[in-house]
């Protein structure tokens, strides 16, 4: 049976996993940037008994954001804090407003969900100047030193995953190739988008190069493919533009890289309203209307990162604060914000299709009546 929330946060505090990968943003060698074993700023605090603790969310684009609101509040007053958790989903203003509010409602520990990790730099610091604690919860706060520990999956390794989904179900699929496919990414004020993109096309670059795989499109950078405020409509309004364009006539689509359900399932309907055969296309966040596809044989793959597991984590952070202990980290090398490399505690993140959806999902209240049986 899945472990309680409190049990979650009891076995994460003293656990750790061996995760290395590398992206834009983790890096070995960066020039003038500190590196440090422990989260030092923030754990040298003891936070009082029934502290006050921010969580700054980003907009609501995804199930799992919704759920993260909700495990925060039952969680950290479970824990005994004084939660104050906020969605930005006005855009950044709003949650920058909502930091300061936070800051001056005399907050311990500010988790932060950003919207975009580059522009808290000045709100950040002013959390630190009053004694707070920052961690990075999910997407990395970029260019400041104002961040003490940053909690996250591996972002570049659901890449790696997304990437090889994508290979594998073309081969299940489509027969032998070469294949045609087209790539979607992120947002672009989304420090993770670049990470996810990154391993993805550490995987399918090299196809892309042998003629495996072609682009028809030609769009194969970043900036190409990205997708404005993870929305839907403009990943559908794209992948229209791009199969009116390109895939007249009998030319097939037969994959489509997806960092997101959401944007997969933006995708697919774009496709179905061209008359083209479902692609294999890879998706994130195990929502359940993607789970329910998967299950059917339409969507091919999501990546499963339990939210309650980067929840408690988190959470078991802000209890080791409060113990006078420092913030569990298991990566003290690889991810540099642009001026510092932050100390960070990665989860494991884990591939679904239909062939093991049940067996990832069986523990999952949610999920796992939907692929149980």
């Amino acid at each position: 049976m899945r472990k309680t929330l409190p049990g979650l946060i009891a076995l994460a505090a003293v656990s750790t996993l061996a995760l290395t990968a590398c992206s834009s943003d983790r890096t070995d060698n960066t020039a003038g940037a500190t590196n440090t074993n422990t989260a030092a700023a923030g754990s040298e605090l003891c936070i009082p008994v029934g502290a006050t603790i921010g969580v700054a969310l980003p907009q609501k684009t995804s199930e799992n954001w919704v759920l993260a609101e909700q495990l925060f509040n039952d969680g950290l007053t479970a824990a005994g804090f004084e939660p104050i958790v906020q969605f930005g989903n006005s855009g950044v203003t709003e949650q920058q407003n909502q930091i300061e509010a936070m800051v001056e409602q005399g907050a311990a520990v500010i988790v932060v969900g950003a919207i975009d990790g580059s522009q808290l730099g000045t709100q950040l610091e002013a959390a630190k100047a009053s004694g707070a604690t920052v961690i990075a919860y999910d997407r990395l706060v970029k260019n400041t030193e104002a961040v003490d520990a940053y909690i996250a999956f591996d972002n570049y390794q659901v890449g790696v995953l997304q990437g090889t989904a994508l290979l594998q179900g073309l081969a299940e699929r489509k027969g032998d190739g070469p294949y045609n496919i087209e790539l979607i990414a992120g947002s672009s004020d989304d420090a993770n988008s670049i990470p996810f993109f990154e391993g993805a096309m550490s995987i399918l670059q090299p196809k892309i190069d042998d003629g495996t795989l072609t682009v028809v499109s030609g769009q194969t950078t970043f900036e190409q493919v990205a997708t404005q405020g993870w929305k839907a409509e403009n990943a559908q309004k794209r992948m229209d533009t791009v199969l009116s364009g390109f895939y007249s006539g009998d030319t097939a689509i037969d994959g489509i890289l997806s960092p997101n359900d959401t944007l997969a399932r933006a995708a697919l309907v774009a496709v179905a309203q061209a008359g083209k055969d479902t692609p294999v296309i890879t998706g994130q966040d195990s929502e359940v209307e993607s789970v329910k596809s998967i299950v059917a044989g339409e969507q091919y793959s999501t990546i499963y990162k339990d939210t309650r597991d980067l929840v408690a984590q988190t959470i078991a952070s802000i209890v080791a604060l409060q113990n006078c202990d420092e913030i569990p980290i298991n990566d003290t090398e690889q991810y540099n914000n642009g001026v510092k490399v932050v100390p960070a505690y990665l989860l494991e993140p884990k591939i679904v299709t239909q062939a093991n959806a049940a067996e990832v999902y069986a523990n999952d209240p949610t999920l796992g009546p939907l692929t149980a049986g």
